[in-house]
């Protein structure tokens, strides 16, 4: 029997408390398998001792690679730098705070060899997170599921397996705004779920702040849905009704009626509304046509300051 190898990818952004206890745990999970292993730790920009503590890791274990970014790049492009280097008959994708727990590893490569190409966790909960990020959260999903073709599973996370076809395929995809969970979730294959409570963090606080929340869902919602432009069009059609409208009532009042056109108050505040109604959508525009230019300008994803132990795929 050919022996399996499955690559374990895994990005740090000042993760210094965290590393070496998830790298232990990962450790003993892995000690009890058949299967060989390697992990590819991906240091995010950090300005912490991260990049000092993967660096060591690596030299100091063979199945251990670390990739030192340039600069903060952002999660997701982060995976997508393991991604592009994992050897790996499946790659399992997974944060390093324990919020991911290694120990659903084993549960993960079941489904792979019951047949399923993509083995996605659900979030059931998750400790200490507060009522507000829940609620935004819910809400988010609904909203995106609503507007999208891509149905994305609410309490999805970046915590997955995937087949090695479905890694080459994922690849083919280079767009800058990454939306990973929306490219899984509409790459087809034979997809399953497995769910779980997400315990506390380990050490710190999560780096995935309110700003950083809203840039990722500005990433899904312009990266799988062209309805926020359709919404500025009808809207745009139905404000340019009610201005023609408008217009005629007030060429009514003056020349049939020779009276003086009342309502200035009125007139003033229906100004304002579509004038900002019109920077709104410009906005919404723009905000598309920043993601065309970031396109057309073919930058690399992400770029390297340093490797460890980098190995060569085949």
């Amino acid at each position: 029997m050919v022996e399996m190898l499955i690559s374990i990818v895994v990005p740090f952004f000042n993760e210094e408390d965290n590393i070496l206890h998830f790298y232990d745990a990962l450790c003993e999970v892995v000690a009890h398998r058949d299967e060989s292993f390697e992990f590819l730790f991906i240091d995010d920009g950090s300005s912490d001792r991260t990049p000092l503590i993967l660096t060591e890791l690596a030299e100091r274990d063979a199945r251990v690679t670390a990739f030192i970014l340039a600069r903060n790049f952002g999660h997701q492009t982060a995976l997508t730098c393991g991604l592009d280097h994992a050897r790996g008959d499946a790659v399992v994708t997974m944060d390093g705070d324990m919020q991911h727990p290694p120990t659903m590893i084993p549960d993960l490569l079941d489904k792979w060899y019951d047949g399923y190409e993509v083995v996605q966790t659900v979030r059931l909960s998750t400790a200490n997170v507060g009522a507000f990020k829940k609620w935004t959260s819910k809400l988010y999903y609904r909203f995106i599921n609503s507007i999208s073709q891509a149905q994305i599973t609410e309490g999805g996370s970046d915590f997955r397996l995937i087949d090695r076809k479905v890694a080459d395929s994922l690849l083919l995809f280079r767009e800058k705004a990454r939306f990973i969970r929306g490219l899984v979730s509409d790459i087809g294959y034979r997809q399953t779920q497995i769910t779980f409570r997400a315990p506390a963090r380990y050490a710190g606080e999560s780096k995935f702040s309110l700003r950083k929340m809203v840039r990722f869902a500005l990433d899904g919602i312009t990266s799988y849905s062209t309805l926020p432009l359709r919404m500025a069009l009808y809207v745009g059609v139905l404000s340019g009704i009610g201005s023609l409208l408008l217009i005629i009532y007030v060429l009514l009042i003056k020349y049939y009626f020779l009276e003086a056109v009342p309502g200035w108050a009125t007139l003033a505040v229906m100004m304002l509304l579509f004038g900002g109604l019109q920077l709104i959508f410009l906005g919404i525009i723009g905000e598309y046509i920043g993601r065309i230019f970031a396109e057309v300008k073919d930058r690399p994803l992400y770029w390297l300051r340093g490797t460890v132990n980098q190995k060569t795929r085949h």
